[in-house]
């Protein structure tokens, strides 16, 4: 039984698939791929955020190119930063910093990196301290407080530093300026950071068409995925600790289903809330203090064949709500049906009932067209039509008291022999879509006999290759 048909349930089902065994993966959406699906509006494609596939994961890799084949596409990055009515590359090439930046602003960074160098902070508790570590207190203010922030929802001093550490590791202004002056082939580089590659791989068809075939193939091989399924209740065996049914929800109707294992991706803290009998007082006051962070993106079709060299853009200006921009077409020239159009994705980092999820479609198409409009990447007369898509839950937040109440979870969840906790919402872990797969190959390994811990993938660097040699 698996709960979620994102990347990590589905991998979980294909990897089965691969050792003769069939599963029943159960969905509550009517569409495949979680955050990693692709939405057609108007046979225009876009991305629930954009979605490169690069890894450092062979099994993850072999699974790409496995199922896609001719269709994974090699496209080169570019990227950039708007700050300060300007654009600034990213990563980083100094000659564009210096000019932008000015010399003195540049020259009062360098003395703040170097401050930072001899008198670091002694504990890296949270997302400021870490990142003015490796920056400087100055580029830090410039580039990254203010975005971080936007994305989050709260401040930086209490975001924690493990976030930073998963989606920054080995990154700092050394090794950034470094990269960018020595041109390194960034994208084939084993250790390289992942923020600093300069080309990946991206299905023709987006992120969705992965998620498709393996369903396809899933099928094909015997399993189920069924969708329009919500899982409501867990039943498990207090004495036994295991998981022995789930009962689930679908077209009005309830049906219990048991099962000898369950592999869930579902958010960590509805799956508790969900458990019957309740679990013990402290264990769910620990998942309903779990936070997310929820994200809406607007997609707006625009009457002009080119927009913006760039696949996305970082919007850093605290004048607008918007956090970033895609230019479809610069991913995959099929996201596109009609050449002399183009499709960008203005994506807003909001949390579940505020002001901007709550906002209307159509206000927030005519938002994203004035915001977009006032950063200089298109006129707004120009957008011909435009769509909304929320995704709720779609980062599990590490804000202050994530760590001491994933412990709790940890903790009473390790007792049961049957679950098996997968993916980024699963694991309440930040993960990026190959970690997430990696995750269920584990699980899926697991099930099989071996004792692998799940809870570490993406918590040190050279995690898979831990695992390769025990």
């Amino acid at each position: 039984m698996i709960i979620g048909a994102g990347p990590a349930g589905l991998t979980a089902a294909y990897h089965l698939c691969k050792k003769g065994r069939t599963s029943l993966v159960l969905e509550k959406d009517l569409v495949v791929g979680g955050i990693s699906r692709t939405v057609s509006f108007k046979d225009n494609l876009f991305d629930i955020g954009g979605h490169r596939f690069f890894t450092k994961i062979d099994a993850a890799r072999d699974m790409w190119q496995e199922v896609l084949r001719e269709d994974l596409l090699h496209r080169k990055r570019l990227s950039r930063i708007y700050y300060n009515k300007k654009f600034f590359f990213y990563p980083i090439r100094p000659m564009n910093a210096l000019q932008g930046l000015g010399l003195w602003n540049s020259t009062l960074i360098i003395m703040s990196y170097l401050h930072a160098h001899l008198f670091p902070h002694k504990k890296e508790d949270t997302f400021e301290q870490w990142v003015t570590n490796r920056f400087g207190r100055r580029l830090y203010n410039i580039f990254f407080k203010t975005y971080t922030e936007k994305v989050w929802g709260m401040p930086c001093t209490e975001i924690r530093a493990e976030w930073a550490a998963q989606r920054i590791k080995g990154l700092s202004l050394l090794s950034a300026l470094g990269s960018a002056l020595l041109k390194k082939q960034r994208s084939k580089a084993r250790n390289v950071a992942k923020t600093l590659i300069d080309s990946f791989d991206y299905p023709r068809l987006g992120p969705g068409m992965m998620w498709q075939a393996v369903s396809r193939i899933v099928h094909e091989r015997g399993s189920m995925v069924d969708l329009g399924r919500e899982v409501q209740k867990v039943f498990w065996d207090r004495e036994e600790q295991r998981i022995t049914a789930v009962e689930v929800m679908s077209r009005g109707e309830r049906e219990v289903i048991t099962g000898a294992e369950f592999i869930s991706s579902m958010p960590l803290r509805e799956l508790i809330q969900k458990f019957r009998p309740a679990v013990p007082a402290e264990v769910l006051t620990a998942a309903n203090n779990l936070s997310y962070r929820d994200f809406l993106t607007v997609a707006l079709v625009v009457n002009r064949p080119e927009l913006f060299p760039d696949n996305w853009i970082y919007i850093h200006d605290p004048l607008v709500r918007l956090g970033r921009v895609q230019n479809f077409k610069n991913w995959s020239p099929d996201m596109v049906p009609d050449r002399m159009k183009s499709c960008i994705g203005l994506e807003y980092f909001c949390s579940e009932g505020d002001d901007i999820w709550s906002m209307e479609d159509r206000a927030l198409i005519e938002l994203g067209k004035k915001e977009v409009g006032m950063i200089g990447l298109l006129d707004p007369a120009d957008v011909a039509d435009g769509c909304v898509v929320r995704m709720p839950k779609a980062y599990p937040a590490y804000d202050s008291q994530y760590r001491m109440m994933l412990d709790i979870l940890k903790k009473f969840l390790d007792g049961f022999g049957n679950l098996h906790l997968v993916g980024r919402n699963g694991l309440h872990r930040y993960n990026n879509q190959d970690h997430s797969m990696y995750t269920a190959m584990l699980a899926v390994e697991n099930i099989h006999g071996a004792r692998h811990d799940l809870w570490r993938v993406n918590d040190e660097q050279e995690y898979h290759e831990y695992c390769e040699r025990h």
